[in-house]
């Protein structure tokens, strides 16, 4: 069952999405740059994810291999969404950006992010996440 999610996204209102979300799991990863932004992760396929508004006040903050692309509204400041190293065909939605209620419908699981590159096929497998 797919269940949809209207986003005001960013803290200013800039940014808003919708997400089809089919799964009610995210990651919290421990990575530098995911624990110091605190972002939980909510990956889905680009057909679940539409853009509504904030396109233009998007910047995109790339580091290390430069795959992932972190963006975030350059009003605010806040991280809403991103196109994931792990799934580059994808997009990974920031669920603490999603209606204020729907973070206690999600089952949060703990990612070792500080040891990526042997812990990324646990993001891979469905089944870990």
């Amino acid at each position: 069952m797919v269940t949809l999610a209207k986003s005001k996204c960013c803290h200013c209102g800039a940014v808003r999405f919708r997400v089809a979300i089919d799964k009610h799991e995210a990651a919290d990863c421990k990575c530098s740059i995911c624990h110091k932004k605190g972002f939980l992760h909510l990956i889905v396929p680009p057909e679940h994810f539409t853009l509504l508004s904030g396109e233009d006040v998007l910047t995109t903050y790339t580091f290390n291999t430069g795959i992932a692309k972190h963006t975030f509204c350059r009003i605010c400041g806040i991280h809403p969404f991103d196109l994931p190293r792990s799934h580059p065909d994808q997009f990974d939605v920031n669920v603490r950006c999603l209606d204020s209620d729907a973070i206690a419908q999600f089952r949060i699981v703990p990612f070792d992010g500080v040891n990526w590159e042997q812990n990324v096929h646990l993001l891979r497998d469905e089944n870990n996440l």
